[in-house]
């Protein structure tokens, strides 16, 4: 059995431009998903797997003031609310932090592609295996065990890469990662390695690399030898497929949990709708008569 990973690294340091104008002075990770900041989905979601470090990878000081305000104590707004009472909302402010979580800081100062970003956490993970995902994407099972939870359970059997993948139409796969030589075991996909956001002539698979991952921590050894790609950046999926011409599985799985996009305003909007009918189902009805004053 393969030991669990201890380590997550929560890329965030893009300019989230296709979220303005709310983040020329908002970073996209506190922009909210039904009333919770996109990053606190990441940040939990890596504490049910046992992760005891979160480091997020940021670009300029006032990014990295935003996530160390919000994931240190408030002591003063903690004394307001149990002096008011108010302790359903001061449980809420004390769930932001899990406990024993250790946030530490990595800058990437050029963009210089998701690859990049990764390898500047290099110092700060050492020789750990590690957790790598897109805060932007958040993953929800509502009836069992959550993305990476579902991740682990295959690493623990077979080391390696193992990856969140979506199963896709061949036409959409142009915008993904595409696994090669794939082959399925039920959820479980084998594969040989990833193409990067393929012609459509050239698409090996109908399998997408989504993330979460968990690596090994040769592809952070890797990292550094890593050419630019097509799109001139330095790509995680190129270290990948360096690990895995050096021995490493490539293991996808075909995850259970609902997607819910938050990489612009619109899927922003999209997944918002969704996940507020969902856990509010007082809404449902509303929602109904909004539309019928829509189309009247």
């Amino acid at each position: 059995m393969f030991a669990r990973p201890e380590v997550c690294i929560l890329p965030v340091a893009g300019l989230s431009t296709r979220n303005l104008p709310a983040t020329k002075v908002l970073h996209k990770g506190f922009l909210t998903l039904d009333n919770i900041p996109i990053i606190a989905y990441a940040v939990h979601e890596a504490e049910k797997i046992g992760i005891k470090e979160i480091v997020f990878i940021y670009s300029d000081q006032s990014c990295k003031h935003m996530f160390e305000h919000y994931y240190t104590p408030y002591p003063f707004l903690e004394k307001n609310l149990k002096e008011k009472n108010k302790l359903d909302l001061l449980k809420v402010l004390q769930d932001i932090i899990p406990s024993g979580m250790k946030f530490s800081f990595a800058l990437q100062s050029e963009p210089l592609g998701n690859g990049h970003a990764i390898l500047m956490a290099k110092e700060i993970v050492g020789k750990r295996n590690f957790v790598v995902m897109w805060p932007d994407d958040v993953y929800l099972n509502f009836n069992g065990p959550s993305v990476l939870e579902q991740l682990v359970e295959v690493y623990e059997k077979t080391g390696g890469v193992v990856e969140n993948i979506m199963e896709c139409k061949r036409e959409d796969m142009v915008r993904y990662g595409a696994l090669i030589d794939a082959k399925r075991e039920g959820d479980v996909v084998h594969a040989k390695g990833l193409i990067e956001k393929p012609s459509l002539e050239e698409v090996p698979s109908n399998y997408a690399s989504m993330g979460p991952y968990i690596l090994p921590n040769v592809v952070m050894d890797l990292l550094p030898e890593v050419k630019k790609g097509g799109n001139g950046e330095i790509n995680l999926t190129d270290a990948i497929n360096l690990a895995v011409q050096k021995g490493e599985p490539l293991t996808g799985v075909l995850c259970s949990a609902e997607r819910f996009d938050c990489g612009t305003n619109k899927d922003l909007a999209k997944s918002n709708l969704k996940l507020s009918l969902i856990n509010h189902k007082d809404l449902r009805d509303y929602a109904k008569e909004v539309l019928k004053e829509l189309d009247a």
